[in-house]
């Protein structure tokens, strides 16, 4: 079992990420992709994944938090980039949830296509972030390709737009806990569609922890509620369900699992 999108680089993980990875362990989770979301949480997720066997890290800087962030960073994140233990950009994207200023989405726009560009050169896969924005991801997918292919982290859209980006590219859609709680009807009908060989588990640990521990710090070994959930939800057993996202997840990311 392989958590897709996690942040153990962030606060109180990081700072107990023994514990953590030990706990990951024990519950049968041997891998993880520790994701950044600026330069210093990149840079974390770099020494993480050469501390811990099993663990490796994205680069990127999420759509909020461009701001302020100059050139000569970007250009780094490049060169971060280029270590062996990092498999992909990101967490990069759109999020439209709180930003309503035309301007500033258009700065998110620009963002995300330069990281494409950095994917691209480096010859990557990338994890997106589409929060309410999923339409203008959409378009510049299409008009921006991803060269090694990409991610949709906490996928969170209609079962349509799943359907058009299975149609449009040959991509893949994360699941978290969201799928675990009772009335969150969408996330469940995604996970129950979603094509097999396009499917991801994941946690976002420290976020959006699953039942039976919402309320409470996410972590990687939660993954094995998410993962009981989607099977019962598409009517298959646990190690079929974790033997399939295994070989998805070595699939995008060219790793070892």
């Amino acid at each position: 079992m392989f958590d897709s999108h996690c942040h153990i680089n962030d606060g109180i993980l990081y700072e107990n990420r023994k514990e953590i990875y030990e706990r990951m362990k024990q519950k049968g989770v041997k891998g993880a992709l520790c994701v950044g979301w600026e330069l210093e949480s990149s840079l974390k997720a770099v020494s993480i994944a050469h501390e811990f066997d099993g663990c490796y890290a994205a680069v990127g800087i999420h759509p909020e938090n461009i701001e302020g962030v100059k050139e000569s960073d970007l250009e780094r994140i490049e060169e971060l980039a280029k270590d062996d233990k990092v498999v992909a950009i990101g967490e990069i994207g759109l999020d439209y949830h709180w930003e309503k200023d035309p301007l500033r989405r258009a700065r998110q726009k620009d963002f995300f296509v330069w990281q494409i560009e950095i994917a691209n050169r480096l010859s990557l896969p990338i994890t997106i972030h589409a929060r309410d924005a999923l339409q203008d991801t959409f378009d510049i997918l299409l008009s921006h390709p991803v060269k090694m292919n990409f991610s949709l982290h906490c996928y969170s859209g209609s079962l349509e737009m799943m359907k058009a980006f299975s149609k449009n590219f040959d991509c893949y859609f994360g699941f978290d806990g969201p799928v675990t709680f009772k009335n969150a009807l969408s996330p469940k009908q995604n996970a129950a569609n979603c094509p097999m060989d396009r499917l991801l588990l994941e946690t976002d640990a420290p976020y959006l922890t699953p039942i039976p521990y919402r309320g409470k710090t996410n972590e990687p070994s939660f993954l094995t509620y998410i993962a009981e959930e989607i099977a019962k939800l598409r009517g298959i057993s646990v190690k079929e369900l974790i033997g399939k996202t295994d070989e998805n997840v070595c699939r995008l990311f060219h790793v070892e699992h």
